[in-house]
């Protein structure tokens, strides 16, 4: 028989504990039902979808793959015509293996890009994250016209990273990763994936407001696929609700990743995947994850707006 705690029977049961695991207690059960304020016009009374743009000669899933083949620019357009409420911009892969890319080839690669999204043919300016690593790519995007800073090491790779993010007062994404592109399929390693990883954000999360970063613009990303084997992977995706508890809006990525073939036991190439990556955006949708990153973002849009519309 399942034995359901009536409220003061936690409260006493908190009680009891000793002090310092008491007061985490009491911090993180106030920040899982803190509200969630706006971030970049994204209210979360709602899921958001984050479609990807690529401008890598190396990412795993890139070019043809998307709207409008090729051109980022059409694909970004497409991405928010189809209901996406912001795109992610990326010129440095860091898919398993990839090598870092030095921050002139990176500017070159992204800032084109940028001015266009922000002029094409009168067109407004989309809502654009700029995904990198480094704080000069971080304040060119940002003086270009983006508005979310997307780090996938929770801005640990650069050094001056942490203080450019906290001067300019835009919203981050502070992703979890073990080791670096290159390492982190080496043998990663948890004593429990979750925990863990959960404790990693929890103390980063700490470490941006100490430095001057307002909780109010950090949103928290797991890392799926970012130095987890397959059943790290599943772990977190099992636990995903248990990361509201860090008081901020939550992201999950997992579009085409080859977690996906693993589990359907299919070998699916990239391109087959959209079957696996739709019910993976579901579940976080369902665990209440607010930002879904994307690649196929019309079915992905018109999956959670069925889903939301029966739920």
């Amino acid at each position: 028989m399942v034995r359901v705690l009536a409220l003061a029977d936690v409260h006493t049961a908190i009680a009891a504990l000793p002090a310092a695991t008491r007061d985490r207690v009491a911090r993180l059960c106030d920040a899982l039902v803190a509200a969630r304020p706006a971030i970049a016009g994204m209210a979360f009374d709602r899921p958001h979808v984050m479609g990807i743009v690529n401008v890598t000669p190396d990412s795993f899933s890139d070019g043809a793959l998307r709207p409008g083949g090729g051109d980022p620019v059409v694909a970004a357009r497409a991405m928010m015509a189809a209901g996406a409420s912001i795109v992610d911009l990326g010129g440095e892969s860091t898919r398993p293996g990839a090598a870092d890319v030095a921050v002139d080839d990176e500017l070159a690669r992204v800032l084109p890009v940028l001015g266009r999204l922000g002029s094409l043919d009168g067109e407004g300016a989309l809502p654009v994250s700029i995904d990198t690593r480094k704080a000069a790519v971080m304040a060119a995007a940002l003086d270009a016209g983006a508005v979310i800073v997307n780090d996938v090491s929770a801005l640990t790779f650069d050094p001056a990273a942490l203080a450019l993010v906290a001067a300019q007062g835009c919203p981050v994404v502070l992703m979890h990763a073990q080791g670096s592109p290159a390492t982190m399929q080496v043998a990663p390693t948890y004593i429990d994936a979750v925990a863990d990883v959960f404790d990693w954000l929890d103390a980063r999360i700490a470490v941006c407001v100490a430095a001057g970063i307002a909780r109010d613009r950090i949103i928290a990303d797991p890392g799926i696929g970012f130095g987890k084997t397959s059943a790290h992977n599943a772990a977190l995706l099992h636990g995903l609700a248990t990361f509201h508890a860090l008081g901020v809006p939550l992201m999950l990525g997992a579009s085409r990743k080859a977690l996906i073939a693993r589990l359907a036991g299919d070998d699916a190439p990239i391109g087959e995947r959209l079957g696996g990556s739709l019910a993976l955006a579901l579940h976080g949708v369902a665990q209440g994850v607010q930002i879904v990153r994307v690649h196929d973002v019309a079915a992905t849009v018109q999956a959670v707006r069925v889903g939301q519309a029966v739920a």
